[in-house]
């Protein structure tokens, strides 16, 4: 749990050695939580990649808040992370009050330790233990792996004895059909700007049986606007087709297969503040309780 773009999902899928939660240097790139399952000959920890907390502007941020707030009564343990190269805001301070009901034990991950000088990261963890007892506070870079282990060996150590839950080949319980979708966002997410990243949802439409050797994959890019779908589409189609190269290597890497992806933009006015459609893409509320 954290705020947007702490680097919650790098470190999902540092853990998990692959890509299943997609990244990007923008702001409220998870919509929804997603689990990953880290499985070896002794244990299998499942986590929750939530959605970053932030102020509301829309039905979709309301129910991202709600997606990331309705975990923490539902798991074993809470991974508080922070960057270590920003100051703490009100949004941390926010989550903190949110942590003070928590029973389970709360950890601190101060994430991108790479960025700063080592002296600069006592000050940042004084002032976060002065405002709550974490169970224990760990300095981690998730992009290049430091202290992830030590992490780890403490949770295996605290976490209670449990059933195995999953395949140990499982990596998420997400359908195909959600991980898909997201890797195209992604790239969506890489290739735009301006007001396109926080306008945009994919909706995979179908994963056919395979055609001369490769997975039939069709999927809808939505936006909000006529000029938006000019720019994901590009000039002659150059945008589009951009994605869907970038997007067809992600999920043939993801799936093991060959993958011919069919994508199409459609526009739906304000589908953010739409209950209805946002169910329709896979944001129900109902799923919270």
């Amino acid at each position: 749990m954290g705020r947007p773009n702490v680097g919650k999902s790098t470190f999902m899928n540092r853990i998990l050695g692959e890509k299943i939660a997609i990244m990007s240097p923008k702001a409220q790139t998870t919509r929804n939580k997603i689990n990953g399952i880290y499985t070896t000959d002794d244990v299998q920890i499942v986590f929750v990649d939530t959605p970053g907390i932030h102020k509301p502007k829309n039905e979709l941020d309301e129910y991202m808040d709600k997606a990331a707030l309705s975990t923490l009564n539902q798991v074993d343990a809470v991974l508080f992370m922070v960057a270590a190269d920003e100051k703490m805001g009100p949004g941390d301070q926010y989550i903190m009050h949110q942590l003070a009901e928590v029973k389970q034990p709360v950890y601190l991950l101060i994430n991108k330790i790479d960025l700063v000088h080592p002296d600069d990261l006592l000050p940042v963890i004084e002032q976060y233990q002065s405002l709550y007892n974490f169970a224990e506070v760990f300095p981690i870079s998730a992009t290049m792996g430091n202290n992830v282990d030590d992490l780890l060996k403490k949770l295996e150590s605290q976490l209670p004895v449990g059933p195995q839950y999953y395949p140990e080949d499982q990596l998420t319980d997400h359908p195909e059909y959600f991980v898909v979708g997201e890797l195209i966002r992604e790239k969506i997410l890489q290739l735009t700007r301006d007001e396109v990243p926080h306008s945009v949802a994919v909706m995979v439409e179908s994963m056919k049986n395979r055609e001369a050797g490769k997975l039939q994959i069709e999927a809808y890019i939505i936006v909000e606007r006529d000029s938006q779908k000019g720019i994901v589409i590009g000039k002659g189609g150059a945008m589009l087709k951009q994605i869907g190269i970038l997007a067809r290597r992600d999920i043939e890497n993801l799936l093991g297969d060959k993958v011919n992806l069919q994508l199409w933009v459609r526009v739906q006015k304000n589908w953010r503040d739409n209950n209805q459609y946002l169910r329709s893409l896979g944001y129900n509320q109902k799923d919270l309780r």
